[in-house]
């Protein structure tokens, strides 16, 4: 059960002297606690005897005062210090997270749901935070206050008594243990219905669109329906459990309140003890009902922090597929890009994606990648940016194999368009400033216009400050693919990568972002690939991609006059449905 604070010691270890003075202020606080109850029991008896003076009851009274504004003023700094340092601990683990998902390679989010990371990156969280709040409180008042409370009924007033009315103790510690272990299972199998039940709700938000399209609005809301009921059915199974922790222990408490009224009173008769001594120890027994709450509670909490930080430290301890090197090497020039021989298959796949592949680009050159859906375009691009690791033959920058390089340097060095732009939810400015981050309006001004946008942007009520909307809802393709364009012009990258990302805008519009591209990227290496071949004649060398192979290679003149795929399908798209080419 405690094993959770032992995965959490490098927290506590930097943390030692807030937790150390949290906890002894907390103690403090306790002790003080278990004065006042002596404090009743003393007057009682004074009054029993008549031997109250007024002297002595305003002793009492100031002395009761002094101790509540005392015990007030320590319970504010462990109460603060405490708290405070569960609020660190899920910011640090947050942070650690976020890291961990931005070093990741697409074949952790391919084993991974987006929707159960945003669950443990939420509500796991919370768990584990506070199993560091909380979790400490009732482990020092169930264990010290609670001794402490013992020490003060046994010592000052009958260890009979004590003994007697302490006797369901072990009852409770068995019943509590059976309780643990049922919570840790549940709410293991509640948090991963959440994370399932989070990556539906994604999908459909995203995915809105496709499903009115395909009228299954009703079908998407029985899917829904169906996966909160079966979150609702498993926190309702660790909800019953939590049930049956508050009666048990207000059936525990009350049988020793039985045991104490009946036995102290019998005491009472004795004169083994005081009236003021039972009306003490009965404020002390009642002083006991959170200690022993509060193993329930304990057992609760570190039972599901537990749960909480499993699920946790298996995301954070997924060894990223691509590694740094160990000693990274540095390019200073990057005057050519070189593939020989390259091979390779995704993981999890046996057929080969890209096979036997060379070749040589200079600096400067533009190079254009065309072939038929899955011939392995994009896949290239993934490898310039090393995001798979498996490589069989070589892509080497400058002379230096891709591994030797730090990834930052790859990246740095690379303006990347995709196939699918993802727009995030700010401004046009915004999305565009990702690409250099101090980016003036000027600069934007400059980019819009390369890619064509300015007209596009006069039409938007806000201008550059129009917000885009989730992932870009308020554009149309061919408007998010030109704000994409922008951002990668903006970085000015020594490698511009353009991914099918001209595919949803016009061809006269495509005719003038290649002569923009053309004019401002000279000196700049420039990859493109589209499934129309108008993107890529202007490019010093042509690459046709046929199941990962290069079959054709060469000048759009060359390829031309070759009469393969690449002449086939240029003349078939510069044909016009009555069968004119278009001029």
């Amino acid at each position: 059960m405690f094993e959770v604070f032992k995965k959490l010691d490098w927290f506590f270890k930097h943390y030692w002297k807030r937790y150390t003075f949290a906890i002894i202020s907390l103690i403090i606080a306790s002790a003080i606690g278990l004065i006042p109850p002596k404090i009743v029991g003393y007057a009682i008896d004074h009054i029993q005897f008549e031997t109250l003076t007024m002297k002595l009851l305003v002793l009492i009274v100031v002395s009761y005062l002094c101790l509540i504004v005392v015990h007030y003023l320590i319970s504010f700094l462990w109460d603060y210090t405490l708290f405070g340092g569960a609020v660190i601990l899920e910011k640090w683990i947050r942070s650690r997270l976020m890291d961990h998902f931005l070093k990741m390679t697409p074949t952790f989010f391919g084993k991974n749901k987006t929707g159960d990371l945003m669950a443990r990156s939420t509500n796991d969280l919370k768990a584990i935070a506070q199993t560091a709040g909380f979790g400490i409180l009732t482990l020092v008042d169930s264990t010290t206050f609670m001794f402490m409370l013992i020490a003060m009924m046994g010592f000052t007033i009958s260890w009979k008594l004590t003994l007697a009315a302490l006797i369901p103790l072990p009852i409770m510690a068995i019943i509590m243990n059976k309780y643990g272990a049922a919570i840790h299972a549940r709410f293991t199998k509640a948090q991963a219905a959440f994370g399932n039940m989070n990556n539906e709700v994604l999908e459909s938000i995203r995915g809105v669109r496709v499903i009115r399209a395909f009228v299954q609005e009703e079908q998407d809301r029985q899917r829904f329906q169906t996966m909160t009921e079966d979150v609702y059915d498993k926190n309702i199974a660790v909800a019953k459990i939590d049930a049956l922790f508050e009666p048990t222990m207000k059936v525990l408490v009350g049988l020793s309140y039985t045991i104490g009224l009946g036995y102290g009173a019998l005491l009472v008769f004795e004169n083994v003890i005081t009236l003021g001594d039972l009306v003490t120890f009965n404020v002390y027994l009642g002083m006991l009902i959170w200690p022993m709450f509060a193993v329930g509670e304990l057992i609760n909490v570190l039972q599901r922090g537990n749960a909480s930080l499993d699920r946790v430290n298996e995301t954070m301890n997924y060894v990223a597929d691509v590694q740094e090197s160990e000693a990274p090497v540095t390019v200073n020039s990057l005057d050519t890009i070189d593939f020989e021989n390259l091979t390779f298959s995704y993981p999890g796949t046996e057929t080969s994606q890209l096979k036997e592949l060379s070749l040589h680009v200079k600096k400067g050159q533009t190079i254009g990648i065309v072939g038929k859906t899955g011939a392995g375009k994009t896949t290239l691009f993934k490898l310039m940016l090393r995001q798979y690791p498996g490589i069989d033959g070589k892509i080497q920058y400058g002379n230096k194999a891709i591994e030797a390089l730090s990834l930052d340097q790859i990246r740095s060095w690379i303006g990347y368009v995709p196939q699918d732009q993802m727009m995030f939810s700010k401004t046009i400015r915004e999305n565009i400033q990702f690409g250099k981050a101090d980016a003036t309006d000027q600069e934007i001004f400059k980019v819009m216009e390369l890619a064509h946008f300015l007209d596009d942007m006069k039409q938007l009520p806000n201008g550059l400050d129009t917000q885009v909307g989730e992932s870009g809802v308020t554009l149309s393709g061919g408007q998010k693919q030109r704000v994409a364009l922008a951002r990668a012009f903006i970085k000015d990258p020594e490698i511009l990568i353009l991914d099918d990302s001209l595919s949803a805008v016009d061809g006269k519009t495509e005719a003038k972002i290649i002569e923009h591209l053309r004019k401002e990227r000279n000196n700049k290496t420039t990859f493109i690939a589209a499934h129309r071949m108008s993107a890529v004649t202007h490019a010093d060398h042509i690459i046709v991609l046929e199941n990962g192979q290069i079959v054709e290679e060469g000048t759009h003149e060359t390829l031309m006059k070759n009469g393969g795929w690449y002449k086939e399908q240029y003349e078939q798209q510069q044909l016009g449905n009555d069968g004119e080419v278009i001029s």
